[in-house]
C-alpha cells in the first residue's frame, strides 16, 4: 500500500498530534516571593515540583505504553483494511483475522502492565 503525498502529510499531520498529545507537560504556577537575599520563585499553596526519578521513570514508562497503544490502534485498523480489500481470498482473511487477534493480546498485555506501573508507584 502506497501513500500518495496528500496522505503522506495527512499522516504526518496526525502523528505530530499525537506525539504533540504526549509529550505535553502540565502547567506549574509559581509566585515570586521576595526574601533578604532577592526575588525567587516558589511552587504557589503547597504545589511540588515533580524532579524526583520515581516521577520522572513513571512518565517515561507511560509514555512508552501509549505509544505501543497507539500502534495496536492502527495496526488494527490496517487489519481491518486487509479484512475488508480480500476480496474473498481466505488467505488474506485469515492474517487479518491473525493480527487482530494478536493486537489484542498485546493490548491487554499493555494495559496489565499499565495497572502494574500504577501499583507499584502508588505502594512507592
Amino acid at each position: 500500500m502506497t501513500l500518495t503525498p496528500c496522505r503522506r502529510m495527512l499522516f504526518a499531520a496526525i502523528l505530530a498530534a499525537i506525539l504533540l498529545f504526549l509529550f505535553a507537560e502540565s502547567a506549574h504556577a509559581y509566585t515570586a516571593v521576595y526574601s533578604g537575599s532577592g526575588l525567587s520563585l516558589s511552587p504557589i499553596s503547597g504545589m511540588s515540583s515533580n524532579t524526583d526519578v520515581n516521577s520522572i521513570v513513571v512518565k517515561i514508562i507511560n509514555f512508552i505504553l501509549n505509544f505501543v497503544l497507539i500502534i495496536g490502534v492502527l495496526a488494527i485498523v490496517v487489519a481491518g483494511i486487509y479484512l475488508i480489500t480480500s476480496g474473498g481470498d481466505e488467505g488474506q482473511k485469515d492474517k487479518a483475522k491473525s493480527i487482530i487477534l494478536y493486537v489484542a493480546i498485546g493490548i491487554i498485555v499493555i494495559l496489565l502492565a499499565k495497572l502494574i506501573v500504577l501499583f507499584v508507584n502508588n505502594i512507592l
